[in-house]
């Protein structure tokens, strides 16, 4: 029997496709590379009649979404347009051997500069849910922010039901004036920095405010779907109690991990944190329409920003209905007193893993910090706004942090950490007292 022979043409062409094939085959297990272009640029925003230049990325506020699958390589440029130093931190991701891509300023990196760029370089490993990304020097961050959506890897499920849609609700808040006028102030002076003047629902105060009735989002919804609200706290300082009128939702995620689901009608989230929740709508056109609102939990001594933020969840009524949104009636959510520690308490003890961690039995090492605020002497010749006269100042285990003009990292790296940082931090409070009782008068 004689032998076929392909043509050279044809083989180059076969082994070309079954290495195609297997490249395919080869990123969808171990990821693909994503990339991003964030421009820092100024913007003009109008809300509650106020017009201001802010600082933006790519002209948006809030800023771009990023989207991502677990094990993906995320390639973020970001280039500054503006005056002011700039970093971008990526908030909840895992930095796995990528330390340097974090963000924080003189921690991780040196800021970028103006006219300057830099690189983010990150893979997000052992991650699924929502996180989210803000800019970490002075207070940029109260305009600087968005999502980062980290979906499973592909072939792999929700642990819960596919929603009909997903999306993202970001709470922030609005100064009408300069926000780093604000910090600058409350550092001279010592005292706290001056409130928002509201806060924002994916960058809108709502119709709650004055003068801000167009400045509200709107979700529309179908009837008898399920929707996965991707929420997240970007306010400066508070927790929020967030609660949609009529309706009650099921918590599965806080900070990109899987939690055993259960039902609320009120949630709390703290700064910084991110939580998924599914709502699943009314199975029939429904003839309301319903807030969602966000007013701030407290129980600390200082002032607050005490305002509701609110949005409006429309039910997208059939073209036949007899009913006109405006007609509709408008439903408000109860939500909890703005110290109601009973009800933040009883919330946060009801997540649990979605699994069960292994964790290590054997403790080797024991470090007790104590995270706090006091107040220091007053410099001379300043005049400060802080109890009788003195300055406020965070500490932890006493020791106050004092921004250094090099980056920890690279001193580490570079072996040069003398006199940019010690390397005897107390693993123990220096003076001990109740630290949950009434705080000593010792200023």
């Amino acid at each position: 029997m004689g032998r076929f022979v392909l043509p050279p043409s044809t083989l180059i062409t076969a082994l070309f496709l079954a290495l195609n094939m297997f490249s395919l085959v080869h990123a969808q297990q171990s990821g693909i590379t994503r990339h991003y272009t964030f421009n820092i640029m100024l913007q003009n925003v109008t809300r509650l009649c106020h017009t201001k230049t802010m600082v933006t990325v790519n002209g948006r506020f809030p800023g771009p979404k990023i989207i991502t699958r677990e094990g993906d390589r995320v390639l973020i440029k970001v280039v500054n347009h503006i005056s002011n130093n700039i970093s971008i931190h990526w908030h909840g991701v895992r930095q796995l051997r990528s330390g340097w891509a974090d963000g924080p300023a003189y921690v991780t990196q040196c800021p970028i500069q103006t006219g300057q760029s830099y690189v983010y370089n990150f893979t997000v490993v052992g991650q699924t849910g929502t996180l989210w990304w803000h800019a970490h020097i002075s207070w940029l961050r109260s305009t600087v922010y968005g999502p980062i959506v980290v979906l499973p890897k592909l072939g792999v499920p929700y642990p819960f039901k596919k929603p009909y849609k997903e999306v993202p609700i970001i709470f922030g808040e609005w100064f009408n004036g300069d926000t780093e006028a604000v910090i600058r102030q409350a550092l001279q002076t010592g005292g706290g920095p001056n409130v928002s003047d509201a806060y924002t629902i994916n960058g809108f105060p709502g119709p709650l405010y004055n003068c801000s009735t167009r400045d509200t989002y709107k979700l529309k919804v179908k009837p008898g779907e399920i929707y996965m609200l991707r929420i997240i706290n970007a306010a400066l300082n508070d927790e929020l109690f967030f609660s949609i009128a009529n309706h009650t939702v099921k918590v599965v995620e806080a900070d990109a991990v899987y939690v055993k689901p259960f039902d609320t009608d009120v949630i709390l989230i703290a700064p910084g944190q991110t939580t998924n929740v599914l709502l699943e709508t009314h199975s029939s056109y429904s003839n309301a329409t319903f807030l969602m609102e966000a007013r701030p939990y407290a129980t600390g001594l200082g002032t607050f920003d005490n305002t509701t933020t609110a949005a409006i969840l429309e039910y997208d009524h059939h073209p036949n209905s007899r009913y006109h949104i405006k007609q509709l009636p408008l439903l408000r959510p109860e939500l909890p007193s703005l110290n109601d520690t009973a009800y933040a308490t009883s919330f946060v003890s009801k997540f649990r893993s979605l699994n069960k961690p292994q964790v290590p039995v054997h403790v080797d090492n024991r470090f007790f910090f104590t995270i706090g605020l006091g107040t220091i002497p007053c410099p001379k010749n300043h005049t400060c706004q802080g109890p009788n006269g003195t300055k406020f100042a965070a500490s932890v285990n006493n020791v106050s942090f004092a921004l250094p003009t090099t980056a920890l990292l690279q001193a580490h790296f570079f072996g040069k950490s003398d006199r940019v940082y010690a390397s005897d931090f107390p693993i123990n409070p220096l003076h001990w007292f109740n630290y949950t009782g009434t705080p000593p008068n010792n200023t």
